[in-house]
């Protein structure tokens, strides 16, 4: 049997594992939260180096891909330990199997996404996702500036999103990552901000955390989609 261990620096209280096959191959999987801390991440992974098949960079991408250009999160560097094991960050997936979801929901009739009014907290953090949302014909309100920089201005394409990504990325993933992104305990607090881009929204999508993190009180029935969420997610 395979074993995957996913070295997380989020909540250890959305640990999980489970075992699965895929192509006669038998696969143990785990999520390992370390609550934020960086150097438990780094000994856990060098501890398990070449015990295990392979790891995922959790909590955290080791990239950010806008406008088909990378950028590298300068924070991530950090965890790349492992000498033996290989390890993936899971952008690859964000920017191909999210992708194709949300095409599918369309082609299929699960939703139909054109014209209504999507809220992407993030759509740095999943462009894959904001670019088939924005082919379905999907009226989108981007609030990276918004949620991750702190600055009022949602972006109403990605074509705008582009031309500030350009910009602004090469600072962005130089910044401190908890900056940025909710890890450890601060994954379970909820600090309502801006929560007009909420309401107005038909759709919400792209990361739970990141949604999650600046959730209001109360939504009016509005449409969710997202991943990794668990059970405890499901009841706010």
């Amino acid at each position: 049997m395979k074993r995957i261990v996913s070295v997380s620096l989020g909540s250890s209280k959305r640990d999980h594992s489970f075992e699965t096959e895929f192509m006669a191959e038998k696969f143990l999987i785990e999520r390992i939260g370390t609550d934020g801390d960086w150097d438990k991440a780094i000994q856990l992974i060098k501890d398990l180096d070449g015990k295990v098949d392979a790891f995922g960079m959790g909590g955290i991408d080791l990239y950010i891909y806008i406008a088909g250009k990378r950028y590298v999160i300068k924070d991530a560097k950090k965890l790349l330990v492992a000498r033996k094991t290989p390890m993936v960050d899971g952008s690859g997936l964000k920017n191909t199997l999210e992708r194709k979801c949300v095409l599918d929901i369309q082609k299929d009739g699960i939703l139909d996404l054109r014209g209504k009014k999507v809220l992407m907290v993030s759509a740095a953090d999943r462009f894959g996702m904001a670019e088939a949302l924005e082919e379905v014909g999907a009226n989108l309100t981007l609030g990276d500036l918004i949620y991750t920089l702190d600055v009022p201005i949602p972006l109403k394409s990605l074509k705008a999103l582009k031309m500030i990504g350009r910009m602004v990325a090469p600072v962005v993933v130089s910044m401190p990552f908890d900056k940025l992104y909710p890890t450890g305990k601060d994954q379970e607090v909820i600090i309502p901000k801006h929560s007009k881009y909420y309401y107005q929204a038909d759709v919400i999508a792209g990361d739970f955390n990141y949604i999650k993190r600046y959730l209001p009180e109360k939504l009016n029935g509005q449409i969710i989609i997202t991943n990794t969420t668990t059970r405890d997610d499901m009841r706010l």
